[in-house]
């Protein structure tokens, strides 16, 4: 059976490809920092017959990664998606920057995503699929920053790009896949009640990118209906 391993899986798009994937048969490790207190996520390991499986992860926390991969079944992991992110607060424009914010945004949107993939490249090694996807943003777009502002989340999505491209290349000889994927503009506690897409409009959208991804895609940044974004 395929195993996805989901990060930031207690709400918004980490729950909705959680939901997607249990339905579609496969098997899920969601990773969350408080999985004892998402309900939502509680109430699908309940209706899982077993194919769900709850793994306490803080990305910004290095011990609490390595702990997870640790004490999680030593079974392969097919697509390994890091979902888990945050916006940052104020203190994002020139004249206003907040630092310490700053670092947390890069802590949790940069770093994390790395620590995900050394704890459990392994694992990723061990599976047919051998993919690893980060969320990022088309606000991580240089070629696409025409409006400004929001310098801790822009610079932290351009910097997981540029992680993720990097990583590709250095995987390569492993026959591992890694792909940066722009969910676009989704009515989640972070893009908002304003945006265009739906959770599931937007999961739903991705999992068939996800789906036809292979080694001739590694190191690219893609839209969620299947086109290549400007980095």
């Amino acid at each position: 059976m395929t195993t996805i391993l989901v990060t930031g899986a207690s709400r918004g798009l980490g729950l909705e490809f959680t939901r997607q994937y249990l339905a579609e048969g496969r098997a899920v490790v969601a990773a969350a920092r408080n999985p004892g207190a998402a309900h939502a996520l509680q109430q699908l390991e309940r209706d899982s017959r077993g194919r769900l499986t709850l793994a306490e992860v803080d990305v910004a926390d290095s011990t609490s990664v390595r702990g997870a991969a640790a004490r999680l079944p030593g079974a392969a992991i097919d697509v390994l998606i890091n979902c888990a992110g945050v916006f940052g607060g104020e203190g994002q424009a020139i004249g206003s920057i907040d630092y310490d914010e700053w670092m947390r945004v890069l802590e949790v949107n940069v770093l994390g995503p790395l620590r995900v993939c050394e704890a459990f490249l392994e694992r990723v090694a061990q599976s047919e699929r051998r993919l690893i996807v980060t969320m990022t943003s088309g606000m991580g777009s240089l070629g696409d920053n025409t409006s400004g502002g929001y310098i801790a989340y822009r610079t932290s999505k351009a910097a997981v790009n540029m992680a993720m491209r990097t990583a590709a290349i250095d995987l390569r000889p492993r026959g591992i896949t890694c792909v940066v994927l722009n969910p676009g503009w989704v009515k989640t506690d972070m893009g908002g009640p304003n945006a265009r897409l739906s959770p599931e409009q937007s999961v739903s959208a991705m999992r068939r990118v996800i789906s036809a991804l292979g080694p001739t895609d590694s190191g690219r940044f893609y839209n969620y209906d299947g086109r290549e974004y400007p980095w």
